[in-house]
């Protein structure tokens, strides 16, 4: 079993969408995130959770944003701890940018 030793998570949102970031705040269903990307669009991992356990399978196929210093976010409904082999192959995912 592997730790989050990251602090990076992937967070999903009611209305938002899904994220990959550090929690920096919490308060009943609002985060504060830094080094954020939006995770608009995945291939290679059935879920959120299997993403959050291993990664992507095709990074190339991925449409993850750039990265966002710091960001609200409102209407938190899941938190899921990120592995360093996730994270790792999160990150190495190219931005997707006109």
């Amino acid at each position: 079993m592997s730790e989050n030793n990251t602090g990076f998570s992937i967070i999903r949102c009611d209305r938002a969408g899904v994220f990959f970031a550090k929690v920096r705040e919490l308060e009943g269903s609002t985060a504060v995130l830094t080094d954020c990307r939006r995770l608009w669009y995945w291939s290679g991992a059935a879920s959120l959770s299997q993403m959050a356990m291993e990664g992507v399978k095709r990074p190339n196929d991925c449409r993850f944003t750039v990265t966002v210093p710091i960001m609200t976010v409102l209407d938190v409904i899941e938190i899921i701890p990120c592995t360093e082999q996730a994270a790792q192959n999160i990150q190495a995912v190219p931005e997707w940018k006109s």
